[in-house]
């Protein structure tokens, strides 16, 4: 893999290279060109062969001269340094070449003392052809290959005692087939090597783009959670402790309820960001009562001298199972839309109507209060501040549901959230 791709440290970046960087290893190492390496397994098992039969046509013809030991010891040499040289097709790199030239050149030597000695050497030079093709720069290689060639055409025309124009073309010829094969599967190479890491960065960028989009999932999730409980909390708070101060002196008992309902409330507030904290489920929810009760539960906090807010279920008769995120989002949306209500409506009445049909699940909210025009600020309610209607779509629509607000001026309002059954995932 290239320096350069390499991941940066850091703490975040060790816990991604764990994973991240053993698959693009993998991947390196499982799309390697097949034909590239079934041809150097040929051209290897090609030159041992080739040096066997040379060897065994040798010592058939000429058993009893004395050059027999040093053709069989030189033999032997050239088939352990072929074994045991650096040269068996891996990839050159800078500190890598010095040791393999030196290689290839004991090996090309060793191999023309042969062929000076017994000409019947000579066509092992065809795996060296391929060798030197992968193992030198292309001048270099070409150099190789004419010397190698012109030997094996000497040595050729010596074995047959007489001029012949076949062994003269034979040795070029095959000289030029196994570069012509090469150069190509070195190409169908290269471009593979591209393909992959053209892949490797298609899926690093992927895996940036993902966690970039987590990130602000995530983050909008955080506001959505700190408005639907924190905010509209303390906003609570502050309405009830103001009107406690305003009245304290003229009736304070009622002054001091509305104290003990702002305490009952940040002490709600308080279960919630702690379950907000460690990311559980709203506080009405964890109880284990279901949706409707949670419902319940918020009127009753909601409800007070200025506001009563009433509950309907309309389940059929059965017990409406939906998923724990259906019902956060719509016990969420409750929220908010009662803080709007008791902030901005100015209405003494609300009602809360949950309808569970064949395929949705349907919360509404009214309330009797001035009402507005819903056409005044697109996508969002008169009054409604911060993000409070914004944070409602995203719920809905996260879970592939609707909202709609029908509102007329001095007649209140409606809000309805329709989630599908089928929620996407």
């Amino acid at each position: 893999m290239p320096a350069h791709e390499r991941p940066a440290g850091g703490r975040g970046d060790v816990t991604e290279i764990s994973g991240e960087t053993s698959d693009d290893a993998l991947l390196e190492e499982a799309v390697v060109d097949p034909d590239a390496r079934w041809l150097k397994a040929v051209m290897h098992g090609a030159f041992f062969l080739l040096l066997g039969s040379s060897l065994a046509r040798f010592l058939i013809r000429h058993n009893n001269e004395e050059r027999v030991p040093w053709i069989i010891a030189l033999s032997v040499v050239l088939a352990v340094l072929y074994v045991l040289g650096p040269g068996r097709g891996l990839r050159l790199t800078p500190r890598t070449r010095l040791p393999r030239y030196a290689w290839l050149f004991a090996v090309v030597t060793v191999w023309a003392v042969l062929v000076v000695l017994a000409p019947s050497f000579a066509w092992c030079a065809v795996p060296l052809f391929y060798t030197g093709l992968r193992t030198l720069r292309p001048r270099a290689a070409i150099v190789l290959l004419t010397l190698l060639v012109l030997l094996v055409v000497l040595a050729q025309l010596e074995l047959s005692g007489r001029f012949d124009p076949d062994l003269v073309l034979a040795p070029p010829a095959v000289a030029a087939i196994a570069s012509a094969v090469f150069i190509q599967m070195e190409r169908q190479s290269a471009r593979q090597r591209r393909l992959i890491d053209d892949l490797i960065r298609t899926r690093r960028e992927l895996a940036a783009s993902e966690r970039r989009e987590g990130m602000l999932a995530e983050r909008q999730r955080l506001s959505m959670e700190i408005h639907d409980t924190l905010a509209q909390g303390l906003s609570s708070q502050q309405m009830l402790l103001q009107a406690a101060e305003r009245m304290w002196g003229a009736d304070p008992d009622k002054a001091r309820a509305h104290v003990r309902t702002a305490e009952s409330i940040a002490e709600h507030n308080l279960t919630e960001a702690r379950r907000f904290v460690h990311d559980l489920a709203p506080a009405d929810l964890a109880a284990g009562g279901g949706l409707g009760e949670a419902l319940h539960a918020l009127a009753a906090r909601e409800s007070g001298d200025r506001l009563t807010v009433r509950v309907h279920i309309d389940d059929g008769g059965r017990r409406p199972d939906l998923p724990d995120r259906v019902q956060s989002a719509l016990l969420r949306i409750a929220q908010g839309a009662l803080a709007n209500v008791r902030e901005h409506a100015d209405a003494t009445t609300a009602a809360l109507t949950l309808t569970l049909l064949d395929d949705q699940v349907v919360l509404d909210v009214a309330d009797d209060g001035h009402g507005f025009d819903p056409s005044v600020l697109p996508g969002t309610a008169a009054g409604v501040r911060g993000h409070g209607l914004p944070a409602m779509r995203a719920r809905v629509g996260q879970l592939g549901g609707t909202l709609t607000i029908e509102s007329v001026p001095g007649e209140g309002a409606v809000l309805s959230a329709a989630i599908p059954l089928e929620t996407p995932p």
